[in-house]
């Protein structure tokens, strides 16, 4: 059976949906206000893995991750571009689809745009504000009374107090306590704004999860999931809307993803060691970057830096030259074999990434060792099922796009320079030959030779 980590109840549970058969997800996507980095990837990639999986075993999968299209962030960026909140945000979701595509990420089921639920977040908030468990403030805001909601903290571990002791609270004079979290902002000049009950604003950042998860999964459903850094305030104050509009328990599993470290530093604008997908893929091919963040337990720290991604490709080449020359077909898997029995079981512990490739890489030795066609094909769907060994073997070798010289060499171009080192040791000339090998070695070109003839691949 598959046991999940349930952050809430810090242990991992056999998973039980609540429909049998049928999961229910919701992952809080991006902010649309610049590109993705990295941290954004590993959520994409994260998720999209788990989504894979109960795909594979037969789940009909309801995954929603939305958009935040409306926001501050989004605000200050329309305006120090002088462009229209549409513009920018438009813009940043097609770039968002192109890294997901690249990356290997499936489409979720929804992908709703905050702006497009604005009624819903106010309904809510509305109910809220008749349960006593927000207040509208004299400067047009209304606020969550976190004090009211006796369950407030039960995600993250702390209490009120402890959370008044602990945290860096803005002091705001509306607020009846420090704690209380805004669900509606009163508009201010040039700001987009919608009618409500409170006046004209817009709604906070919190509601719109609360919101558009009920709308599409219902008052309760499956799984909630998102990065470490969402667990507060934010999943804490979706937990304390959601079930203080409906006294009704709102998630049954909470899924979170570690933070990503580059060098062993936690990564962030302020350190200047901010990494976008797009900075990334210039240098390594999609599916090295997804590997990469496949090779780590979703829950632990993931470290980047430029030697861990090269590893990392040799890691996968490792892979794809055990695939090479063999002619691989999609089968029908038998989850009695060995090999498969291990990897489903490393999957079903809490989605073990890192133990389920291990798998393949034993796999790969055994086609190396046997050439066996049967393997091969193990290993590819195997593969598939973390988005990962799906292209031609040939065409991953000698993708010239990790070829790291400005001005690279064309496939023509290297064949014909083997062709010449060919003839060169036929003719005895073997220090024209090594010096061909050594030339392209510099370009990044790796030349193989087996009884078949000379291969090449990228570095």
């Amino acid at each position: 059976m598959l046991k999940i980590y349930n952050s809430i109840i810090r242990e991992k549970q056999d998973f039980i949906p609540l429909v049998p058969g049928e999961v229910k997800i919701y992952v809080c996507g991006m902010t649309v206000y610049d590109y993705c980095h990295l941290g954004h990837a590993r959520v994409l990639v994260v998720f999209d893995t788990v989504i894979r999986w109960f795909k594979a075993n037969n789940f009909a999968v309801s995954y929603v991750r939305n958009i935040t299209d409306i926001d501050d962030k989004i605000i200050k960026r329309a305006k120090e571009n002088n462009e229209s909140i549409e513009d920018l945000t438009d813009r940043f979701i097609q770039a968002m689809n192109e890294d997901s595509l690249a990356l290997g990420v499936l489409p979720p089921t929804y992908e709703p745009r905050a702006t497009a639920y604005v009624e819903h977040m106010i309904s809510m908030i509305n109910i809220l504000v008749e349960k006593e468990l927000a207040y509208p403030a004299s400067n047009g805001d209304v606020y969550y009374s976190v004090h009211n909601f006796p369950n407030y903290g039960k995600l993250s571990g702390k209490s009120l107090d402890d959370l008044r002791a602990g945290e860096r609270i803005e002091i705001d004079i509306n607020k009846k306590d420090p704690l209380d979290f805004v669900l509606w902002k009163s508009a201010k000049p040039g700001e987009p704004f919608w009618d409500s009950p409170w006046g004209k604003g817009r709604p906070g950042w919190h509601i719109e999860c609360s919101a558009m998860s009920e709308q599409l999964l219902g008052i309760q459903f499956d799984i909630h999931g998102g990065g470490q850094d969402l667990q507060f305030p934010h999943h804490e104050n979706e937990i304390a809307q959601s079930e203080g509009a409906h006294n009704h328990p709102f998630v049954n599993y909470w899924m979170h993803n570690g933070f990503v470290r580059v060098d062993n530093e936690k990564m962030s604008k302020s350190l200047g060691n901010f990494f976008t997908v797009r900075e990334i893929l210039k240098h390594y091919q999609a599916e090295v970057v997804r590997f990469f963040i496949l090779r780590a337990h979703y829950r632990s720290p993931l470290n980047y830096s430029d030697q861990h991604l090269k590893d990392t490709k040799l890691a996968l080449d490792r892979l794809y030259i055990a695939l090479r020359g063999i002619e691989s077909a999609n089968i029908t898997i038998n989850w009695n074999n060995a090999y498969a029995q291990k990897f489903r079981s490393a999957m079903n512990d809490d989605f073990n990434t890192p133990e389920a490739i291990a798998v393949l890489f034993e796999l790969a030795s055994e086609i190396n060792k046997t050439g066996s066609k049967e393997n091969a094909n193990l290993l590819k769907m195997l593969g598939g099922f973390l988005g990962l060994l799906q292209q031609n073997p040939k065409d991953y070798l000698q993708n010239k796009t990790i070829i790291s010289n400005p001005d690279p060499l064309i496939p023509d171009e290297i064949e014909r320079l083997i062709q010449q080192r060919i003839n060169a040791r036929k003719e005895g000339r073997y220090s024209d030959a090594d010096i061909i090998r050594k030339n392209l070695l510099e370009q990044g070109i790796i030349l193989e030779d087996n009884p078949q003839g000379t291969t090449w691949r990228c570095q």
